[in-house]
């Protein structure tokens, strides 16, 4: 998950992280680039492009950092290109459409990138343009893209899971004083017996309330597992299979799943046929759901829904999963001089603060994510800064490009370990979870197995 950080040239990236005291206090406090919206170095009359995903609202941002950038530059000019969604954006390029001179990506899609030769690595481009890596970006941030000795793309946005709560249904003060299990409102985590006390404390039959739903995927039960001492995958790098049939992994799942299989805490079959958790979590009735940043503006809509959010619950140690999106530079860029000033700007502090504002994403630019342009004091959630607080306890799935895939192939199974009734047989469920996933992640080792009459 994590490439290794080798020395390629005197000025690399790789020197700045090994040296990053020296870095930081060679490029003072600010993560804000000494480069901003000048005259670029390249004097070629090209025309570059910007590609991002996303809401109206954050495309609208990103318009007005463009314009920003058209009309206080001598060129070249930025023209914007715009898909509602990651999925719509991939799905464009994959049938053809030309890479953006400088593009949006989820880390998720970085294998995918660099197998296509999409990018070019920016650690040596952004060195020599003055970005502060060292104190102005988490190396965890920077090591997600991290790939091949060199840095890929630069982090833009991290997203990390955490559990929003409707504070009408789960209120911590009422159930202290119902002397039940409950965090301090302010608490910066939680235990798993505080969480499932909120999800019964919700749950409510004569109002038809019910406490939490927690998805039945690998990102769903991720958390849980990882924080029970528990993984997901046999290896971070290069996995073979899931892994949760390993003692460690079953112990975790089988703590969680006793709340997560409780019919009257948890959604049932008919409610998920009725409506998905979102809706019923905006129709406050539901107490609990995890999710990432980019819901809170959504949320905030919701007339008469006063919501908060709390760090995932803790089993044995913080965990919880996500993604990191970065700034990307097209291998086939008009000009890669011209487009390597352009992204400098857009991470620049102005630029950032601008998409900011409009609430869909945690920005990794630290010195941006630790002002009110982030954190937002007075309005939904109170609590901002355990977004921040929860990327410490991160984790990314291996840089492959078939996780999709693994997740049809093992759903049958994952949806018996959370919505299956009667007796749950949870070795034999989770044996055939890793079985499966094997058909995927390791496909020769499954063809090459003898079957059941060869064997004899």
């Amino acid at each position: 998950m994590r490439g290794s950080w080798r020395r390629r040239t005197a000025a690399g990236l790789v020197a700045l992280l090994a040296l990053v005291p020296v870095a930081a206090g060679c490029t003072g406090g600010s993560s804000d680039p000494e480069v901003g919206p000048t005259k670029p170095a390249s004097q070629e009359p090209v025309v570059l492009t910007f590609g991002v995903f996303g809401p109206e609202e954050a495309l609208d941002a990103f318009r007005s950092t463009v314009t920003v950038w058209n009309a206080t530059t001598e060129g070249p000019e930025v023209k914007l290109r715009t898909w509602e969604s990651r999925d719509r954006m991939r799905a464009a390029l994959e049938a053809g459409v030309p890479v953006p001179d400088v593009f949006l990506a989820p880390r998720a899609d970085l294998r995918w990138l660099l197998d296509n030769g999409y990018t070019q690595p920016v650690d040596e481009l952004l060195d020599e343009r003055g970005v502060n890596f060292g104190d102005g970006y988490s190396r965890d941030a920077l090591q997600a893209f991290s790939a091949e000795d060199r840095l890929q793309c630069m982090p833009y946005a991290v997203s990390p899971m955490v559990i929003y709560y409707n504070k009408a249904l789960v209120n911590f003060d009422r159930m202290r004083n119902r002397g039940l299990e409950a965090p301090d409102e302010d608490s910066t985590s939680w235990s798993f017996e505080e969480f499932a006390a909120a999800a019964e404390f919700a749950s409510r039959p004569r109002r038809g309330t019910k406490g939490v739903h927690i998805g039945a995927s690998l990102p769903g039960l991720g958390p849980f597992i990882e924080s029970g001492g528990g993984s997901v995958f046999d290896d971070a790098v290069d996995p073979t299979s899931l892994t949760f049939s390993s003692d460690d992994s079953r112990a975790a799942l089988e703590r969680t799943l006793e709340l997560l299989r409780n019919p009257n805490v948890t959604l049932d079959e008919d409610q998920l046929a009725e409506a998905s958790p979102l809706a019923w979590f905006e129709r406050g009735k539901l107490g609990m759901i995890a999710g990432y940043r980019p819901l809170v503006p959504q949320l905030r809509l919701v007339q008469g829904l006063d919501f908060d959010v709390m760090p995932m619950p803790i089993l044995d140690s913080s965990a919880t999963v996500g993604d990191v999106t970065g700034l990307c530079l097209s291998r086939k860029a008009a000009s890669t001089s011209a487009a390597a000033d352009f992204m400098v700007y857009e991470l620049s502090v102005d630029a950032v603060t601008r998409v900011t504002r409009t609430g869909y994403l945690l920005p990794a630019n630290l010195e941006v994510a630790l002002t009110d342009a982030f954190l937002q004091p007075g309005r939904m959630p109170d609590h901002a800064v355990f977004f921040n607080n929860a990327i410490r306890a991160m984790s990314l799935p291996p840089m492959t490009d078939n996780l999709p895939q693994l997740e049809e192939a093992v759903q049958p199974g994952l949806d018996q370990l959370v919505y299956g009734v009667g007796v749950l047989d949870l070795d034999a469920v989770t044996q055939e979870i890793d079985d499966t996933s094997r058909t995927v992640l390791d496909p020769e080792s499954v063809s090459e197995s003898p079957s059941p009459s060869e064997s004899e």
